[in-house]
C-alpha cells in the first residue's frame, strides 16, 4: 500500500547508530521488493534474522495438474472440501497458472507450533468464515468475516483462529499486489473516485517484541517447495519499522460500489490488480436506474483472460442455483452471460445483495487433480434452457 507507516522505536537517521539498553547494536534489516526500486520497510532486530541453527525437511507442495488445457466452462462446489488441522495441510489448489494459484482452505487449528514465509507469492486471503488475528514480525491484524488480508512476500506471520469454523479463499500472487492505477494519483494517494480511502485499510499495529533464543521453527515456501528450518532466535524480536511494504487488511464490506444508469462493466468491482491479473470485488449495490435498463449483464466474450468468481453470499444475480463457497472458471474464448430467465428476471429489480470474489487471469488457468474432485460436471450444460 502507497502510504507510509512507523511503529515501535527507530533511530533518526537509517543506516546509522542506533544501540540496545545493553549498548549492543540492534540489527537493521531492508525488507524490500522489485529489487531495491519497490516499495520497502526498515525493521530493526534485536538479533540476527540471518541466524540458521539446522533444516530439518523438505517437502514438495507444487500442484498437480489434472489437465495442461482446456476449453470448457467449469464450476466447483467449495464447501466440499475437507476441514484439517494444519493451516498449511488445509490449503486445497484448484486452478493455477505462472503467475497465481488460487486456493480452498478450511484449517481448523491456529498456527501455534511454528511460523510461515511464502517467498514465493503475495498472499491474498479472503476471510469467508471465522475470525482471529494475523500475527506478524511487524504487528498485529484482527480479521473477521469479509476481510482480505493481503501479505507481502517473504513476511513472516502466525494466524491465531477464534474457533475452528475457518473458511479461506486463497490468491497467492507471483507478482506484487497494488490497489488500481487508476484510482492513485502521481503521489500514490487515493482519488476521490475510488470505491475506497486509505482509512479502509488497517496496517498492523500493536507490535510485540520478543527477545527469545532458542529454537524456532520457520516454514518457507520457495519455488513449490516447502522448506523447514529452525532459527536462533524468536523472528518477532522487531522493536521498530517505517516504511511502505507491510500486511493489510481491507473488508469487502467497506468497498463502495460504483453503479450508473446502465450496466456498468467489472472493472468497476475492481479492489486489486499485478501486471497478471486483477481481483474483484461484487457487493450489496443498488441497480442501474435507466427507465429502460438491463441490470443483468449482458453477454461477453472473455478473449483475453479467464475469469473465476467465488460466490460468498447472497442471489448472484445473472446466475441460476448458485451456492456459497462454490466457484466457476468462463475460460478466454468462450463467450459468456446471463443464465436463462435472468436476464429478463433482472428487468425492474432496484438492488442486489450478492457477495463474490472475482478473479480474471491474463494467461489461461489449469485445473488441479483436487479440483476435479469437488467439481460439478454438468455445469457447461446450465445455458440449456
Amino acid at each position: 500500500m502507497p502510504f507510509y507507516q512507523k511503529r515501535g522505536n527507530i533511530p533518526n537517521k537509517r543506516h546509522t547508530i542506533f544501540r540496545k539498553e545493553n549498548g549492543e547494536l540492534h540489527h537493521e534489516q531492508l525488507f524490500g521488493t522489485v529489487g531495491f526500486d519497490g516499495m520497502s520497510s526498515l525493521l530493526y532486530h534485536l538479533h540476527p534474522p540471518t541466524i540458521v541453527k539446522d533444516f530439518i525437511e523438505t517437502k514438495d507442495l507444487r500442484p498437480k495438474l489434472a489437465s495442461e488445457r482446456q476449453l470448457q466452462m467449469k464450476s466447483f462446489e467449495g464447501y466440499n472440501i475437507k476441514q484439517k488441522d494444519d493451516f498449511l495441510d488445509s490449503r486445497v489448489p484448484i486452478l493455477v497458472n505462472n503467475d497465481c494459484e488460487i486456493i480452498l482452505s478450511r484449517p481448523k487449528k491456529s498456527l501455534e507450533n511454528y511460523f510461515y514465509k511464502n517467498a514465493d507469492c503475495d498472499e491474498v486471503i479472503f476471510i469467508h468464515e471465522g475470525s482471529g488475528k494475523l500475527k506478524t514480525l511487524l504487528g498485529n491484524i484482527n480479521f473477521k468475516y469479509g476481510d482480505y488480508l493481503v501479505i507481502p512476500r517473504g513476511m513472516i506471520y502466525q494466524i491465531d483462529f477464534d474457533n475452528e469454523q475457518n473458511r479461506l479463499f486463497i490468491i497467492e500472487s507471483k507478482h506484487p499486489i497494488y490497489t488500481p492505477k487508476r484510482y492513485r494519483n502521481w503521489f500514490g494517494q487515493l482519488l476521490e473516485h475510488s470505491p475506497f480511502c486509505e482509512r479502509d485499510f488497517r496496517a498492523p499495529k500493536d507490535l510485540q517484541t520478543f527477545d527469545e533464543l532458542g529454537e524456532f521453527l520457520i516454514k518457507t515456501k520457495k519455488e513449490g517447495v516447502l522448506y523447514s528450518y529452525t532459527y536462533a532466535s524468536h523472528p518477532f524480536d522487531v522493536v521498530g519499522w517505517d516504511g511502505y511494504n507491510f500486511p493489510y487488511a481491507f473488508s469487502i464490506h467497506d468497498f463502495e460500489p460504483i453503479t450508473g444508469r446502465i450496466h456498468l462493466p467489472p472493472p468497476t468491482h475492481q479492489t486489486f490488480e499485478t501486471n497478471a491479473f486483477v481481483i474483484c470485488s461484487f457487493v450489496p449495490r443498488l441497480y442501474d436506474y435507466h427507465p429502460k435498463s438491463i441490470p443483468a449483464p449482458y453477454n461477453h466474450s472473455n478473449i483475453d483472460s479467464d475469469e473465476v468468481l467465488y460466490y460468498v453470499d447472497g442471489d448472484f444475480m445473472s446466475r441460476n442455483n448458485i451456492q456459497k463457497g462454490q466457484i466457476t472458471l468462463h475460460p478466454a474464448g468462450l463467450p459468456h452471460g446471463p443464465h436463462p430467465g435472468a436476464y429478463e428476471r433482472s428487468i425492474g429489480k432496484k438492488e442486489t445483495q450478492e457477495l463474490a470474489v472475482m478473479v480474471d487471469t491474463f494467461k489461461p488457468l489449469k485445473l488441479t487433480q483436487q479440483a476435479l474432485e469437488i467439481e460439478f460436471k454438468e455445469y457447461y450444460k446450465s445455458w440449456h434452457h
